[in-house]
């Protein structure tokens, strides 16, 4: 059964801090070439063109703004907007909740990552529809070290190892019930995969890209200003 029998939505995660940006605005706000981060996520969402809606998990006392931020994107799909939580795993979770009922799969993704391609979201939902679960991810390719107290203590085998990245897609009730549980029993994660991983949930690998790397301080804002020109829309 192909994806386009599938009803999808996608979240994007809105809420996170600048801290390490240190320039005074919530990272998805910041522009990166004028555009705000998040509106880069909400492209790639609407040129995959198999999503229904987007919700977006904004910070508390910025959701008006997303909302007009939105309102002018020219998205052709429903778009709405949710305040997120004190962490990552509480906006997904407060983001689930407006997620429509017909959704069998939903995508999450970060907006500090701009450069998502459309084609990505695209594999992503196609991989989550066979296995349940999917994951952006990179092979590692450097020498893994293990420090402790800033000493070397060993090197990390790195078969078989990934970088994790977002888009993650899943089947819309699996995700459900790995945040009740997680909320239920206090248990926190790093990516909605894990969640789904102590479920024991297959989750399957989609190749990401170099590219889609997460804007968490000044440097890779500077690159990804180097990088925008150059990258064609997918």
């Amino acid at each position: 059964m192909g994806v386009s029998s599938f009803s999808a939505s996608a979240i994007i995660v809105a809420a996170g801090s600048s801290r390490r940006l240190g320039l005074g605005r919530p990272k998805a706000f910041i522009a990166l070439a004028g555009r705000p981060l998040l509106l880069y996520a909400l492209d790639a969402v609407a040129r995959a063109v198999i999503f229904r809606e987007a919700v977006i998990a904004a910070p508390a006392g910025m959701e008006n703004e997303a909302q007009k931020l939105t309102a002018g994107s020219g998205a052709q799909m429903a778009v709405k907007v949710v305040t997120g939580g004190r962490e990552r795993q509480d906006s997904v979770r407060l983001a689930l909740a407006l997620v429509s009922a017909e959704s069998e799969l939903v995508a999450v993704h970060d907006a500090a990552r701009p450069f998502a391609s459309a084609g990505l979201f695209r594999a992503c939902i196609e991989a989550a529809a066979r296995s349940g679960g999917a994951v952006a991810a990179v092979a590692a390719s450097d020498t893994l070290k293990r420090a402790d107290g800033g000493k070397i203590v060993g090197t990390v085998a790195r078969d078989g190892i990934y970088a994790a990245q977002t888009p993650q897609a899943f089947r819309t009730a699996l995700l459900r019930e790995a945040h009740e549980r997680a909320f239920h029993d206090g248990l926190r994660a790093t990516d909605d995969a894990q969640l789904l991983e102590m479920m024991g949930c297959p989750l399957e690998i989609v190749e990401g890209s170099a590219i889609n790397f997460k804007i968490t301080n000044r440097s890779d804002l500077d690159l990804a200003e180097t990088l925008i020109a150059r990258l064609p829309l997918d």
